[in-house]
């Protein structure tokens, strides 16, 4: 049974190059969500007038990974109390954000962030809400890293 959990934490190219490495995940697709327009290009989502966040869409296998790791790869990649940036990458496309697939996901993404809270001086920036719509990213996005022979680009783990 594969199963599909949805991530952002600002730009998508670092977030799939790590998670797609992950054991039990069988496939990524960088895309957008949260947003208000239909089918979005990457040009109108870097207007900040979309809506939408750079987010990673993954299909995986349960019984190889569970949910609450990719929760726990996902508190990792990214800085969680930056409000709709990721270092240099700044507008609302930008921000934390785990959408979530059904009430279970939910949960756990609640119970995950208030542990993850505790560890930080800082409040978290990252909301957690109903996946929506999925628009796949242009092709040149997908495993954008992987096809230039770059293993990460500038994100810095935080909260892991």
């Amino acid at each position: 049974m594969t199963r599909t959990a949805t991530f952002g934490g600002g730009c998508f190219w670092g977030v799939e190059a790590s998670l797609r490495r992950l054991p039990g995940v069988l496939a990524t697709t960088c895309g957008y969500m949260g947003g208000h327009t239909e089918r979005p290009t990457y040009p109108e989502v870097c207007t900040d007038r979309t809506g939408h966040a750079e987010v990673v869409q993954v299909s995986y296998d349960p019984e190889r990974v569970a949910y609450e790791e990719l929760l726990t790869a996902f508190w990792g990649l990214h800085d969680p109390t930056q409000v709709d940036r990721q270092g240099p990458d700044v507008g609302r496309q930008y921000r934390s954000v785990i959408f979530t697939h059904d009430d279970g996901q939910a949960e756990a993404a609640r119970r995950s962030r208030d542990r993850v809270a505790l560890r930080l001086a800082r409040p978290l920036a990252t909301a957690i809400a109903p996946a929506a719509a999925f628009w796949p990213a242009e092709d040149y996005h997908q495993q954008y890293l992987e096809k230039r022979g770059l293993a990460s680009c500038h994100l810095t783990p935080s909260a892991g």
